[in-house]
């Protein structure tokens, strides 16, 4: 059923002001209090209202600054030499997109950061280099381009550059926003600045990556996933083999989830993770939820059209979709496939019971295709209202 979406309709706040009650409102403000029909509408809207946009972080532009740091700050005294990528509308918050962070993380050969720990769940996709490592709970992770890991909240972590060819850049994602908001922040540093590691590299992918739960992982009780590390080629090989096997998503392609081994669900209570790949020449359908997501283009060229805005991608590029934003993706390759890395806010939206989704009902499924955008990256699109042209009501989906 659909529902006229008119503020001055019954069941809406629609009081007008009169000298009295302009009085009585300050009267209400002298007290630190207030009346909740003259915000009712703006605190409580018809569909979400996100203040981000869209936005596209061209690779090629960000990469020579991120490279240009390492000249400019010592990594002792930054503690992490990270660009942050800030949407327009969320830069109260050193946000992305909704309470999601990004950033370029780069590490010269041989630098070694100090550890730490906090609230914030991070992860982490490596753009380019061949040394990069991590320090998660005292196992060392090896990781290189494309690969994907992940540093749980309250986990000792810390990162390096054990190669001598180049420096490393990989992208951070965490959960900052959330946690601020949510007025939980912690940090600290490690008594002794550095962990010391096992013996073993890369114990949890020698564990936990074969599909096989290994013995003992019953007694597995923390919130987050054992496997600390997701590497590219047998996610890209299990791709290939779902392509294969499956039609995918209308809207996503052929995409999987990275989960917890032991659970099946996502890696982090805050933060899920996906890969997706595009057949040559594959244009998806529109649709929408809510939830924020951000993109990395780990392959491939393509084009993604958010809330009317066209925004297109070459490998290393990043990009948000806000939260009930309609979006499709489309590889422009006709011979071959492209993939999409993204992490998002799920794992909140459901565990709270706000999940919703909905196909774009027009135009077998596609927006109007617009033009090429003309302006230079970071390319950001205006606020567009999020209501459908001719939708029914929003359904919750599992």
């Amino acid at each position: 059923m659909t529902i006229e979406q008119d503020d001055t309709m019954l069941g809406r706040a629609r009081v007008s002001d009169t000298p009295e009650l302009t009085a009585y409102y300050g009267e209400l403000e002298a007290l630190d209090a207030g009346a909740l029909w003259t915000v009712a509408n703006d605190i409580e809207p018809w569909y979400p209202q996100p203040k981000s946009v869209p936005v596209l972080w061209r690779y090629e532009e960000l990469r020579p600054l991120v490279h240009k740091a390492l000249g400019l700050v010592k990594a002792d005294d930054a503690g992490r030499r990270v660009v942050m990528l800030v949407n327009p509308g969320r830069k109260d918050v050193s946000a992305a997109a909704g309470l999601l962070y990004t950033g370029l993380q780069i590490m010269g050969p041989g630098e070694a950061m100090t550890a730490h720990r906090h609230q914030a769940a991070a992860l982490r996709f490596v753009h380019e280099g061949t040394g990069a490592w991590t320090v998660v709970d005292g196992q060392k992770l090896k990781v290189g381009p494309r690969d994907f890991a992940i540093t749980p909240n309250g986990t000792w972590h810390e990162h390096g550059n054990d190669g001598e060819d180049g420096p490393v850049i990989w992208q951070d994602g965490l959960d900052i926003p959330l946690v601020n908001a949510l007025d939980a922040g912690f940090y600290e540093v490690h008594p002794e600045l550095h962990q010391t590691p096992g013996k073993v590299v890369n114990s949890s992918v020698l564990q936990y990556a074969a599909n096989l739960l290994p013995h003992g992982s019953e007694r597995w009780s923390r919130p987050y996933s054992p496997l600390l590390a997701y590497p590219w080629e047998p996610t890209y090989e299990a791709l290939l083999g779902l392509a294969r096997a499956s039609e995918g998503s209308p809207y996503d392609g052929v995409i999987a989830e990275y989960t917890n081994p032991v659970t099946g669900g996502s890696v982090m209570p805050t933060m899920g993770a996906h890969m997706q790949l595009l057949r040559p020449g594959q244009a998806t359908r529109a649709h929408r939820h809510t939830g924020s997501v951000i993109y990395t283009a780990a392959k491939g060229h393509g084009v993604s059209v958010i809330a009317g805005q066209r925004f297109e991608w070459r490998q290393g590029d990043i990009f948000c979709v806000p939260s009930w934003a309609w979006h499709e993706h489309h590889n422009l390759d006709p011979s071959e496939d492209a993939c999409l890395f993204s992490f998002n806010d799920f794992p909140v939206m459901r565990s709270l019971g706000f999940h919703r989704e909905e196909a774009y009902p027009d135009n077998d499924g596609h927006q109007p295709m617009p033009a090429a955008p003309t302006a230079a990256a970071p390319t950001a699109a205006a606020p567009t209202a999020a209501a459908p042209t001719a939708a029914a009501a929003p359904t919750a989906t599992a």
